[in-house]
């Protein structure tokens, strides 16, 4: 947890996939430091994601549990954001936003010439559409010197074969996060990526739970160990707080 109390103070903020692994850490790190009020979104997992929103409450922060499938694509980002608007407003009393980070992802591991048509319209529904949309219902509600983050992937660096739609959604996100930096600099907004390596959450423990899988990927770090998810999240809090107002695309 942060030792920066107060760091979040009134400050709300949304995170997609936040009913575990790094959205769930991230989560409770920015309720440690204050956050006011949480949307804790989730897509089918609805008793991990009550048990994080009690976890925040604890905490002294405000939170709820939003439901919405986005590989539905606007569909499931409608629903998102008309039922985090209903929140914050029945919580805050207005709609504002200073903290949007979208982190919900998916990465099927399937070879290039077996990707179907259905798992490719998945993957970018939920990877770019979802966040690029997401963004932009948004931005009339961010306020000054909020902040824009955006999970990407070390894949955009590194090949994987077996992950090419992942990472080119992931490619994508970057590209458009540099894009967006400056439409909202002027707000003071920050718009930031931030690509992880390979990271212990529930969306790789499969293939991870190869010894010799794990090791080739802790080979590729040059800490020798796979990342945990507090690593990832603690550059995610950072990006989100005002030390980072000097950072962007």
């Amino acid at each position: 947890m942060s030792t920066n109390e107060g760091r979040f103070s009134g400050k709300v903020a949304l995170i997609t996939g936040a009913s575990r692994g790094m959205g769930a850490e991230i989560a409770k790190k920015l309720a440690a430091g204050g956050a006011e009020f949480i949307g804790v979104h989730y897509a089918t997992n609805r008793d991990a994601a009550l048990k994080v929103v009690e976890e925040l409450k604890a905490l002294g922060t405000k939170s709820v549990a939003l439901e919405a499938e986005l590989n539905t694509g606007i569909a499931g980002v409608n629903m998102l954001w008309s039922a985090f608007e209903e929140a914050v407003r029945s919580e805050m009393g207005s709609v504002q936003l200073d903290i949007l980070i979208n982190n919900a992802g998916i990465a099927p591991d399937i070879p290039f010439e077996e990707t179907s048509v259905e798992t490719f319209e998945d993957v970018i529904n939920v990877n770019l559409k979802a966040p690029y949309f997401l963004i932009q219902a948004a931005s009339p509600f961010i306020r000054n010197d909020g902040r824009i983050i955006n999970l990407s992937t070390g894949f955009t660096r590194v090949a994987g074969p077996t992950r090419s739609i992942y990472a080119a959604s992931k490619g994508a996100i970057e590209t458009l996060t540099l894009a967006l930096a400056p439409l909202f600099a002027a707000k003071g907004i920050t718009v930031n990526a931030v690509r992880p390596g390979v990271t212990a959450t529930d969306m790789n423990k499969d293939w991870l739970a190869d010894p010799a899988v794990y090791a080739e990927a802790a080979s590729m770090s040059a800490f020798g160990r796979i990342g945990a998810t507090e690593d990832v999240a603690d550059i995610v809090v950072f990006l989100s707080s005002e030390e980072a107002r000097w950072i962007t695309g």
